[in-house]
């Protein structure tokens, strides 16, 4: 397969000639303030949004379009259309549901407008997950009517949310979904241009750590230096958690991983985040291995008094919000053992500390051969015109894991158009168009290749 074959040529002019109407359906996409959270935003933005994306692939010729109802409440849309005889069945994979706008004052556009501004399309779930939704729909308007393999479309309403509404569906309704190659249309290449398979995903370990060591609160002139400071004792426990060069050092977890995908050079990495001049990256790994292949440890927060309004008194108890992201190869029920053992031998004075679970979640890998893996390969290098790199991903996608226990023979694949510069969840998220033209192309590539020598 190459990007000069005739027919790659008719599909890439089919997308090109789209790339309005993409816009236009991103443009309405983005209008809708699907944030899955009725105490910020009215529950009809979701369901408007559900109800555009079923009439959307209903008029691109999935024959069978229904608003299922997730143990959740949220609405999962469901679109398919049977495969030819002997022909494989692929599921496409994305979500309606967006992350609220957070500090609309630091958006340079309006959240909720799609804007072109220097080349690329401004908006919240420009790129996360309405992006990738439009990607899809491009690929099936491209290919018209003669689909040569099943398609079944699913777009979830509350992936941001976290409640896992889609995953009991799954587990309730196996045959619904039930496929040969499921297309995850939630990441993105290693960089606009570069054709990128997303293999691992990192898992998680949310834990409450609360420290106490007196009874109440104690005026520091007449106590302090021999009355135990809880605040005092959080941080030290929690500075036992990395070492002096920034790596994760909870005991009884491996910290010395390697990666042997796509490399993260260092320069774009501080550019991509925002790291300040002169200050340092965490950990003696390469950025690849500091990401995506050891444990990363990150205090999400801590309940102390605030520099404004404190008082001059010992605090008697202290608690902190911790994150444990763990890569493939170490389990989640591992992984809060080890956490918990580390806390409990690391902190001081003998105060008394309690560790609350508040989640957790287990890693993933995709499988890297089979006939979809390598159908997907050729379309994404013959797309770009280069070839296919690998990387992993920081994030958590749970459904991969159900969709893998559930379909264990179907190959998963993870893509789409959220490339770094998208700023996913925060403020002023943006899409290249150039990649879901790209990546519209791509798919359209593989799913009329897929199944056929």
């Amino acid at each position: 397969m190459t990007s000069d074959d005739p027919h790659i040529a008719d599909l890439r002019s089919r997308v090109a000639a789209l790339m309005p109407q993409a816009e236009r359906d991103l443009a309405q996409l983005v209008s809708f303030k699907s944030v899955a959270d009725a105490r910020q935003f009215p529950a009809e933005e979701c369901e408007l949004a559900a109800q555009w994306v079923a009439d959307a692939f209903a008029a691109v010729g999935l024959t069978k379009v229904g608003l299922h109802e997730t143990p959740d409440g949220s609405k999962t849309v469901i679109a398919s259309r049977p495969a030819p005889p002997g022909a494989p069945t692929v599921l496409l994979y994305c979500h309606y549901d967006v992350q609220p706008p957070l500090d609309e004052a630091a958006w340079r556009t309006p959240a909720w407008e799609l804007t072109e501004k220097d080349g690329r399309w401004y908006g919240r779930g420009a790129a996360d997950c309405k992006g990738n939704i439009v990607m899809h729909l491009t690929a099936l308007r491209a290919i018209g009517s003669e689909l040569p393999v099943g398609v079944i479309l699913v777009a979830e309403g509350s992936e941001e949310q976290g409640t896992g509404g889609l995953e009991k569906f799954v587990v309730a309704n196996p045959d619904l979904l039930r496929a040969d190659a499921i297309v995850i249309g939630d990441c993105g290449n290693f960089a606009a241009g570069v054709p990128t398979f997303t293999e691992t995903l990192r898992g998680n370990v949310n834990v409450i750590v609360t420290v106490e060591t007196l009874a109440g609160p104690l005026h520091s002139g007449m106590f302090g230096g021999a009355a135990p400071d809880a605040l005092a004792a959080l941080i030290q426990v929690l500075a036992t958690l990395r070492d002096v060069d920034g790596n994760t050092t909870v005991a009884g977890l491996d910290n010395r991983q390697t990666w042997d995908g796509v490399q993260y050079d260092s320069e774009r990495f501080c550019n991509d985040a925002g790291v300040l001049a002169g200050v340092e990256l965490s950990g003696d790994g390469t950025v690849a291995e500091m990401l995506w292949a050891r444990p990363a440890l990150t205090v999400l927060g801590i309940d102390a008094p605030r520099v404004v309004g404190s008082t001059a008194a010992i605090q008697p108890a202290a608690r902190a919000r911790l994150n444990l992201r763990i890569p493939p190869g170490i389990t989640p029920e591992h992984a809060h053992r080890a956490l918990v053992a580390h806390l409990e031998a690391n902190t001081p004075l003998h105060a008394k500390l309690t560790i609350e679970l508040e989640g957790e979640g287990a890693p993933f890998r995709s499988a890297s051969g089979g006939p979809a893996r390598a159908a997907m390969d050729a379309a994404l290098a013959a797309s770009y015109g280069q070839p296919t790199t690998t990387q992993g991903q920081g994030g958590s996608i749970p459904l991969c894991n159900v969709f893998a226990d559930t379909y264990p023979d179907a190959e998963i694949m993870l893509i789409g158009v959220e490339e770094p510069k998208c700023l996913i969840h925060a403020p002023n998220e943006s899409v290249d168009p150039s990649e879901i033209q790209h990546m519209a192309l791509a798919e359209a590539i593989f799913l009329t290749s897929y199944g056929h020598d």
